[in-house]
């Protein structure tokens, strides 16, 4: 029996002395299930014995479902090597995993069992949930993106793994004070995360510097400059309702023993004793660190080239034994079982990577190893904007990496040769289309120039975007290959982001459609539309969704200290604050409708409608304007919610450090989202994804997956509004020309900014990038002004719907019942099916 202790404190939770400490790995049933837990807190003590409080119960917990994990990625594991099938590794700098506990007992369909369990042991299942801190590993859609893949990938049974890095400090934690946005260090591993689980055998050498030297036989090495290893850590990714359990693998980065200095360090010289270490501790520091410096760009060079080096090599590792055991193999087999996936350009060293290890350490020819490569290696494209599309300094890369470069140059040169060889009508094209820009005031590599020149498959990631690659930004390649580019629009997964996170929405639909198989049959929520004018439905859906608005407001109360009025309605706007992403289009609404407000007799406000406005976002510690607009937000809402003419019909609320977690809370009690990025500027989005599953509406324009989203659920349940993307490229000429015309309400919003009644912050710099007709940070260049009277409009349509319950309750459950086609199961089905060409692979 486990011991009970004695306390002075009649409240301290204690292990129990009525629940045996047995291992159990396997349990299902809760008493055994406890006992399990209960060992765990013993035997794998992570804290002292003297206590059993909440967080000590998390981490018992979580060990407790680490078992079952661990025995599923073990045969996982062990039936991909006896099958040895084409297997998928998705390389992506970001990874949004959000809470580990609920998607695994979810997933793995225990979580009534654990439920009772935790009761025996004096907790509750949703106390002991919240112990858990967020992965920091992501930043914005990119890597919640890779995330709901993973979950997909393990649903589906699909050989995949998936590679990232292991942040210790992760982006920044957002903190919000009198001054805007503050960043902190993340501190998800100041302790230590349960659901790793670390692979000592699994260590990498990864090179940088050095000097490239060439051998009497013309064979080149990389050699010199400092090595610093890569270690394993696998996190294990269960699939739903299915014994696959498969890997997201991350790398840290470590010195060894023999790289500590004894001597320097005895001498007193403790830092340089250190140097290796510190500067291999840099690597998996934080995510995206800042670039303005040399160092910056070393260090983000660093990262990518570390994550792509330790993965390659762990890759032909898993090859070579796999195809071993089975005898003799060839390289030319390599794409047979094995597909990279580039998640954004971060990735791109991998193609060179990949030539110089055929090259240098298995000596293979140029043209054997880029057949090899070319027929590896595909490419997401996540962006049209400029700056996203990563162009490195050339000397940073010789510098760092010499023998890469010597690869790059050669790829560029044999591409130039090949057009002028069989398409010269594109000889006036080339000093865009290669790879090296060689512009000698900046000469630049163009990742995205070599990962499409490089790949096998091009693909966007919503219909719209994929039309853009292929008409404007990729043009030119296309006329070369047009087979290589492909649509392959977002998914989220279902079960965080509608079976999990909105468990009163689930049991609805479970009802109505009387089967729960949607939850991976996602098509099936096309059920609901026969009852979207069901009164029975109508109410239990309205009553799912103020129990979540409660919770909300709650939650809301809780993190910010504003009260909030469920029977308001709830209208937000969570996502990374970026112009172009347009939050400062919706704050400069809700100015416009406060100082409209202030105008009205108190008898006009009583047939307003009520609303609280919620905005959430990371804005990037070095965009200035971002943090103008966090601070904007939060100074506009520090007036309106204290005024009390106004505030009982509207509050404006910033959200602060929105993760995953903060998501799942926000997006069930949404009841109106805002989607308002300037057309042609969002690849997809999939938070608009999110919310329309759950019910939300949308606000939004014709951009990103808006355009699909738009067509499945039906244009009358869509508040559209904005310019069309292929408008915007004429409008900003006529900008350039002088020829726009304000309207009235919008510089009415910027004067009374400018009036003071926000408070005496300078917010001229950002609204001087609203003014003018060019310049830099001038000219309006994402459309808000022009946007402005069609937004307005929008949300007067959105105010009168929803003076309308029951038609505003139909046009939710037609929101959800149109959502099937983006379920991230579909868009990885196809990415199986049309780019990695894999099966299933089921775990007996």
């Amino acid at each position: 029996m486990a011991p009970t202790v004695e306390s002075n404190d009649p409240n301290m939770f204690k292990i129990s002395a009525d629940v045996p400490a047995t291992a159990n790995p396997l349990a299902e049933e809760p008493s055994e299930i406890a006992s399990n837990i209960n060992y765990h807190a013993l035997y794998s003590p992570h804290f002292s014995s003297f206590k059993f409080e909440s967080e000590q119960a998390y981490y018992a917990t979580a060990d407790s479902v680490r078992d079952r994990l661990i025995k599923q990625w073990n045969e996982t594991y062990l039936h991909f090597h006896n099958v040895n099938p084409k297997q998928t590794y998705y390389l992506s700098m970001e990874y949004l995993q959000g809470r580990a506990l609920t998607n695994a007992v979810g997933n793995l369909n225990i979580q009534d069992a654990y439920a009772d369990a935790l009761k025996k042991l004096g907790h509750e299942l949703e106390d002991i949930v919240e112990q858990e801190k967020d992965a920091a590993l992501g930043n914005g859609g990119l890597g919640r993106l890779a995330s709901c893949f993973l979950d997909s990938m393990a649903t589906l049974n699909l050989p995949a793994w998936g590679y990232g890095l292991r942040y210790k400090y992760g982006l920044f934690k957002q903190r919000i004070t009198r001054e805007g946005q503050e960043e902190i260090a993340e501190d998800w591993l100041e302790k230590f995360s349960p659901w790793e689980v670390v692979r000592h055998d699994v260590v990498f050498p990864v090179r940088f510097f050095g000097q490239v030297e060439v051998n009497p036989n013309g064979f080149r090495k990389w050699v010199g400059g400092e090595v610093v290893q890569a270690l394993a850590y696998d996190v294990p990714i269960p699939g739903y309702k299915t014994k696959n359990t498969i890997s997201l693998r991350l790398w840290e980065a470590k010195a060894c023993a023999e790289d500590f200095n004894l001597f320097e360090f005895n001498d007193g010289q403790y830092e340089s004793a250190a140097q290796l270490h510190s500067r291999a501790q840099q690597i998996c520091a934080v995510l995206y660190p800042g670039d303005a410096t040399e160092n910056g760009k070393l260090l983000r060079l660093k990262q990518q080239f570390f994550l792509c080096s330790a993965s390659l090599q762990d890759i032909i590792l898993r090859f070579k034994e796999r195809k071993s055991e089975k005898g003799s193999w060839k390289w030319s087999e390599f794409p047979n079982k094995v597909a990279v996936q580039l998640n954004d350009t971060h990735p791109t060293l991998a193609i060179p990577e990949i030539m110089r290890l055929l090259m240098d350490d298995e000596d293979l020819g140029w043209d054997e190893a880029w057949d090899v490569t070319t027929r590896t290696i595909a490419y997401t494209n996540h962006t049209v904007l400029p700056e996203a599309l990563e162009k490195w300094s050339q000397a940073v890369m010789w510098k760092l990496l010499p023998r890469h470069m010597e690869i790059i140059e050669e790829i560029d040169k044999r591409f130039i040769a090949m057009i002028r060889a069989s398409h010269p009508e594109l000889e006036n094209k080339l000093a865009a289309m290669q790879i090296m820009d060689n512009n000698p005031q900046k000469p630049v590599v163009r990742m995205a120039n070599l990962c499409v020149v490089s790949s096998h498959t091009v693909n966007g990631v919503a219909q719209l975007h994929s039309d853009i690659l292929k008409s404007e930004l990729f043009a030119d390649y296309v006329s070369i290959w047009p087979t290589k580019f492909q649509n392959k629009t977002n998914g989220i997964t279902p079960r965080r982001w509608l079976r999990f996170c909105n468990p009163e929405l689930s049991k609805i639909i479970t009802k109505w459609l009387k089967t729960d198989k949607w939850v991976t049959d996602l098509d099936l929520l096309t059920g609901l539309r026969q009852f979207s004018d069901n009164e029975e439905l109508q109410t239990e859906w309205a009553s799912a969704k103020m129990a979540n608005k409660r919770r909300l407001a709650q939650y809301v109360l809780q993190v910010t200290g504003v009260s909030i009025d469920p029977n308001s309605l709830f209208d937000i706007q969570v996502k990374r604050i970026h112009e172009y992403k347009r939050q400062l289009l919706n704050v400069l609404g809700a100015i416009y409708r406060y100082k409209k407000l202030k105008e009205m007799s108190p008898q006009e406000r009583k047939n307003t409608t009520c609303r609280t406005i919620m905005i959430g976002g990371k804005a990037f510690a070095t965009y200035t304007n971002a943090k103008r607009i966090v601070k904007l937000v939060n100074d506009v809402g520090a007036v309106i919610n204290n005024d009390p003419e106004v505030n009982t019909y509207l509050k404006v609320v910033f959200i602060p450090n929105y993760n995953v977690s903060v998501a799942e809370m926000l997006i069930p009690g949404s009841e109106l989202s805002q989607h308002i990025s300037t057309a042609g500027m969002e690849a997809s989005g999939t938070s608009n994804m999110k919310f329309s599953l759950n019910g939300c509406l949308i606000i939004g324009t014709l951009d990103g997956a808006n355009v699909e989203i738009r067509e499945e659920i039906g244009e009358e349940n869509f508040f559209l509004f904005g310019a069309k993307a292929d408008e915007v490229p004429g409008l900003r000429k006529e900008r350039e020309n002088g020829l726009f015309k304000s309207d009235p309400r919008f510089e009415e919003a910027k004067a009374y900014i400018r009036s003071g009644v926000f408070g005496t912050y300078d917010y001229n710099p950002l609204l001087e990038s609203l003014e003018g007709n060019s310049g830099y940070g001038r000219g309006d260049y994402f459309l808000v002004g022009h946007d402005f009277p069609s937004y307005m409009d929008a949300q007067a349509r959105v105010d009168e719907a929803y003076k309308d319950q029951k038609k505003w309750q139909k046009m939710s459950i037609l929101s959800t019942a149109g959502s099937g086609k983006f379920s991230s199961d579909r868009t990885i089905a196809q990415y199986a099916k049309e780019i990695w060409n894999i099966e299933e692979c089921r775990a007996p």
